[in-house]
């Protein structure tokens, strides 16, 4: 049964005005070759940085700097700014989804009633 419902929940999700419109931004992002350039640049730096971190170091300004500068550009350009929006507004979505099922798994915990069937 909960299985169903997560297939139900998932059709639903799928179905979402969030979930579309963050697919056809994906989808205008990899037409792009300018913007998907600015994200490759931004998940290599990204990459590089984590590396760095989990050393026990931290980036250099330059570095920070370029990362920074490159986060800029994607969001400045108009698919990176739509992506970036799709991308937020479908994260709102699941964390209210998260929020909602630990609510419902919370009182499900202190219900005394059984409704697996």
């Amino acid at each position: 049964m909960i299985e169903e419902k997560a297939m139900e929940l998932g059709r639903i999700i799928g179905q979402s005005t969030e979930y579309q419109a963050l697919r056809r931004a994906e989808q205008d992002l990899k037409n792009d070759a300018d913007t998907m350039g600015k994200l490759d640049q931004i998940q290599t730096l990204a990459r590089q940085i984590d590396q760095i971190v989990s050393q026990g170091a931290m980036p250099d300004d330059a570095m920070t700097t370029a990362y920074e500068e490159a986060v800029r550009a994607l969001e400045l350009s108009g698919v990176g700014q739509t992506y970036v929006v799709a991308r937020a507004n479908f994260d709102k979505l699941m964390a209210r989804v998260n929020q909602q099922m630990s609510h419902g798994i919370e009182r499900g915990a202190t219900s005394s009633i059984i409704t697996l069937g």
